[in-house]
């Protein structure tokens, strides 16, 4: 067979006139190992098949411009795997098995935490183009590998839970600064408190989802980490928490500047101004005007060391603010169905239960109580 002969053996497409796609031979039969006949049937062929042109390969630019804005393959996790695959000579876009499999016992020798290489290797193969994502029956078998013989890696890292004891200091330092972002960092702060907010769910709150009723707030949340669907959430003032006027001084100062909607929490520029489209360009994010989870994280963290608190060793996130209101809610005998619908966890999930509930009993009513003191 001459060379020629061959590839003219393997071409079976072509673009015809008009900018129609079609096969050379249409009687060529289009089955795989997933087709399925019923008895008498044909095999399928491509006359049988519709005819694609230019137009159904095409998306518009309205669509192009929002896909090139979310593109997978900026998040942190997908950043540090190109960098990774730079350094050892690997392609990354798209990769292969082979390479997703080596990156994940990578991130295995760094001792990383299970739930975090799930996560990470999840947002990987997401990011990879369709058609062309890695299988990860390999990883999965390193994984639970590494699970067996590193017990440690299992256990989940607890934030320190900022109760009111600690928060209400820190937003009283915030105040004292007299500072715009003082003001939106006390309002955001007692609002993740009261909410028992996820911090992207926080910072997700947009001006027109809030309406101030009769002590307290009325909150539109569109979706969560485990709710599809649409919720109209309560949530009552306290004397010593004060969310309402905290919240709404800082709407207020918004509205000042004639920013009557879009996220509440934004940020400030260094002459005190609110961010807006014609100012974003100063703090550009991926999220635009919103608030990114990690920002949330690093303004509680410096509030907290500003007001001179302290911790028994656990770590202090933006997380505590949910920890320290659930904490709370399960030291005063709140059930763990109460917890789970106040911070809207999934229904039956054991963390309200074994992560703040039985602690809480625990501390309550201690068994060893019962066993009377060695007086010699």
């Amino acid at each position: 067979m001459s060379l020629h002969d061959e590839e003219e053996e393997f071409v079976d497409a072509e673009i015809v006139e008009g900018g129609v796609l079609a096969l050379v031979d249409d009687e060529v039969p289009l089955v795989d190992f997933n087709t399925v006949l019923h008895p008498g049937q044909e095999l399928p062929t491509a006359a049988n098949g519709p005819q694609y042109s230019e137009r159904d390969l095409y998306v518009s630019q309205e669509t192009a411009d929002i896909l090139d804005g979310t593109d997978p393959t900026e998040t942190g996790p997908m950043k540090a795997f190109k960098a990774w695959c730079e350094a050892n000579g690997r392609v990354a876009v798209p990769c292969t098995t082979a390479t997703y499999t080596e990156y994940s016992r990578h991130l295995m020798a760094r001792s990383l935490k299970v739930a975090t290489i799930k996560n990470y290797m999840s947002l990987i193969k997401t990011a990879m183009p369709p058609g062309k994502k890695p299988d990860n029956s390999l990883y999965l078998r390193l994984l639970a590998n590494y699970r067996q013989n590193n017990k440690r890696a299992m256990r989940t890292r607890r934030a320190f839970p900022i109760t009111l004891s600690y928060l209400i200091p820190m937003m009283e330092k915030a105040e004292a600064s007299n500072q715009p972002i003082g003001w939106r960092d006390a309002a955001m702060f007692a609002f993740g408190y009261r909410f028992l907010g996820r911090s992207v769910e926080n910072a997700n709150l947009e001006i027109e989802d809030v309406r101030f009723t009769s002590g307290g707030i009325l909150v539109w949340l569109p979706e969560d980490k485990t709710h599809d669907e649409e919720q109209n959430l309560v949530l009552r003032d306290r004397e010593d928490l004060q969310l309402v006027p905290r919240l709404n001084r800082w709407l207020e100062y918004m509205a000042d500047q004639g920013i009557t909607s879009g996220p509440v929490f934004r940020h400030v520029l260094k002459n005190g101004k609110v961010a807006t489209e014609e100012t974003r360009s100063k703090t550009a994010t991926s999220r635009g005007l919103h608030l990114r989870g990690q920002t949330v994280n690093d303004r509680v963290k410096h509030w907290f060391g500003a007001a001179g608190l302290v911790t028994d060793g656990r770590h202090v996130s933006s997380q505590g603010l949910r920890a320290g209101a659930a904490t709370e809610l399960a030291q005063n005998k709140a059930t763990d169905e109460e917890l789970e619908r106040a911070g809207r966890w999934r229904p039956g999930s054991r963390v309200p239960r074994e992560v703040y509930v039985r602690p809480a009993e625990a501390e309550r009513k201690d068994p060893f109580d019962k066993v009377p003191l060695h007086r010699p």
